[in-house]
């Protein structure tokens, strides 16, 4: 009998060929550096290749997740038993059309606001501190400085993969949200336009430069993590709550809340993801009992974990 992984590596094979792996290692594609394999991977290359995925997921019914640059995830030590897709070099491009940035969801955040200086176009100094893909970034609008991505995104382009059609949606039916956005659930975004100003091109350099030294400076980019760990709760910061329940430095296994930065968690060599979670709940757990405040995990959890956390998708 054909198993689900069967079928699906059977279909997307007879699209995209031997780009097609399995038991492919994820934990290189994360900033956590931690994580077991995916059962299969693909890098897309086009919406073609899209749809081949979105084919494969429909008719053998495998689970299925997008990663970015993977610093936002935190994959099981199991890794995940279907299909991670990752967009491609087709997907990193850039296009200007007056004041609006047109970009693929590979496109990384950093370089797209970089693109708009050298246009000397203004709005999104704050993506050169985030270090996501475009597509990632507009998924889960983030944000930095003050600014988020719903401020100049103007539309968003994905694959639904419950049907393979590529759609335009305009950012006034994105839902866009403090850290997320209404989009579907197995919507793949593969690009979005950005609509900016014109701007000093010296004035938006400083504005980068000031943007990446608060990250050297408050930041553990020495260590891996995975960016922030928790969503800040309504009129208050993460980090705050976190050292005021005394948890900064706290640590199980391998994996310790960062000193530098509380709402970060950075990792030893021979961290577990099972640390990270373990961590993450104890922290929470903390806060929550000393100050009734439940904090919500910003880093979203790819695969099985102990006690039956579900897959990311």
């Amino acid at each position: 009998m054909t198993t689900p992984i069967a079928r699906a590596e059977e279909i997307l094979r007879a699209a995209c060929g031997d780009r097609v792996r399995t038991s492919f290692p994820l934990a290189p594609l994360t900033t956590f550096r931690i994580g077991g394999p995916a059962a299969l991977f693909l890098e897309p290359e086009s919406a073609r290749d899209v749809a081949a995925a979105s084919r494969a997921v429909r008719e053998s019914g495998v689970p299925f997740v997008v990663i970015g640059k993977g610093s936002n995830v935190l994959v099981s030590d199991a890794g995940f038993p279907g299909l991670v897709i990752r967009l491609g070099r087709g997907f990193r491009w850039a296009a200007r059309d007056g004041d609006r940035l047109t970009a693929g969801g590979a496109m990384p955040l950093p370089a797209l606001a970089n693109a708009a200086l050298q246009h000397s176009l203004a709005g999104l100094e704050f993506g050169v501190a985030i270090p996501a893909s475009f597509g990632g970034a507009v998924r889960m609008n983030a944000g930095a400085h003050g600014h988020s991505l719903d401020e100049v995104v103007a539309s968003v382009e994905i694959v639904t993969m419950g049907d393979g059609r590529t759609v335009a949606v305009p950012a006034s039916e994105a839902g866009f949200r403090y850290r997320d956005t209404a989009l579907p659930d197995d919507a793949v975004v593969i690009g979005a336009t950005v609509r900016l100003e014109p701007g000093d091109p010296q004035r938006i350099r400083g504005h980068m430069d000031e943007a990446r030294e608060w990250r050297r400076r408050t930041q553990p980019l020495a260590e891996p993590n995975c960016g922030s760990v928790f969503t800040n709760p309504p009129g208050d910061h993460a980090a705050r709550l976190v050292e005021s329940v005394g948890a900064k430095g706290l640590r199980v296994g391998g994996a310790g809340v960062s000193t530098k930065h509380s709402n970060f968690i950075v990792v030893d060599a021979g961290a577990s993801a099972s640390d990270v979670l373990s961590l993450i709940e104890q922290v929470r757990g903390l806060v929550l009992e000393r100050t009734g405040i439940h904090l919500e995990m910003e880093v979203r959890c790819v695969g099985a974990f102990e006690g039956d956390r579900p897959a990311a998708r």
